[in-house]
């Protein structure tokens, strides 16, 4: 699996001008699988502009990815905010579109609130993780801060998980922890990590990407350069995962029964339906 990672700036409340740019990217790409950042089809610093740019899954924004997802035959996955159909809230959510329509949503579980995040003045919190089943294999949908909790990676990766896809929006002083716990979730978990970061200036937050592919025993696949406009391809190989469980196997040796204080377990989630068009 060819697995492109585009780390870039978002053009601020300017949908149009961010889907371009994906598409751009995926053509130029020729990737299975296109990753872009956390609410990349608006900016993250959209603020109160939110409840105005937020749109339904399905709804426009996806109808155009599953077009661009199509013609290009690339599974594309965007951040983007989300309005629920009785239009009463929005959430922070990761959209991934197949070649053939198929739509999943998955709403940020753990939104960040404290030091220079505000989504708890904008968003929802989300409560269902979302196992995708693609033709290329199972991915487990987080964004950004809820990496930070290995309870939601292990409960993907019990459930079948073959790679954690993570958009972010995390400012250069969050580098140095994700840095140190994206190796941790791919190797606890014997998943492959596809992260992918903003870079540039959004009002006060300055992004410096480290957008980076890991494998299932912690291998570099590549990664972005800081601060800059970057796409880094990276080859997936999904046979390399029992190799890593073979050598060590922490998913076998889980005890569940520590798991139960934990609320919940990820099943493979059918698409919401297919975008229109």
């Amino acid at each position: 699996m060819k697995v492109a990672l585009a780390q870039l700036a978002p053009k601020l409340l300017d949908k149009e001008a961010n889907l371009s740019r994906i598409e751009k990217t995926v053509a130029k790409a020729a990737a299975d699988l296109a990753i872009f950042g956390e609410l990349f089809l608006t900016g993250y610093m959209a603020r109160d502009a939110f409840p105005r740019l937020a749109e339904t899954v399905p709804g426009p924004a996806t109808d155009r990815l599953s077009k661009i997802a199509s013609e290009y035959g690339t599974h594309v996955l965007v951040g983007m905010p989300e309005r629920d159909t009785k239009g009463r809230y929005l959430f922070n959510t990761s959209v991934l579109v197949a070649p053939d329509g198929e739509v999943w949503g998955y709403r940020k579980i753990h939104p960040a609130n404290f030091g220079p995040f505000e989504e708890g003045l904008y968003f929802g919190r989300g409560s269902d993780p979302v196992l995708a089943e693609t033709r290329l294999g199972k991915l487990g949908l987080l964004i950004c801060y809820d990496a930070f909790f290995p309870e939601l990676a292990k409960a993907y990766a019990l459930q079948g998980a073959d790679a954690l896809a993570i958009i972010s929006a995390s400012p250069a002083t969050s580098k140095p922890f994700f840095d140190k716990i994206l190796p941790a979730r791919a190797i606890e978990n014997t998943v492959f990590v596809l992260y992918g970061n903003l870079v540039g200036t959004e009002l006060n937050i300055v992004f410096q990407g480290g957008t980076q592919a890991i494998g299932p025993r912690g291998e570099d696949l590549g990664r972005g350069k800081d601060f800059e406009e970057d796409v880094v391809i990276a080859d997936v190989d999904l046979r390399h995962l029992r190799v890593a469980r073979e050598f060590r196997p922490t998913l076998r040796d889980t005890r569940r029964d520590l798991l139960s204080a934990v609320a919940g377990k990820p099943s493979a989630r059918k698409p919401r339906r297919r975008a229109h068009g």
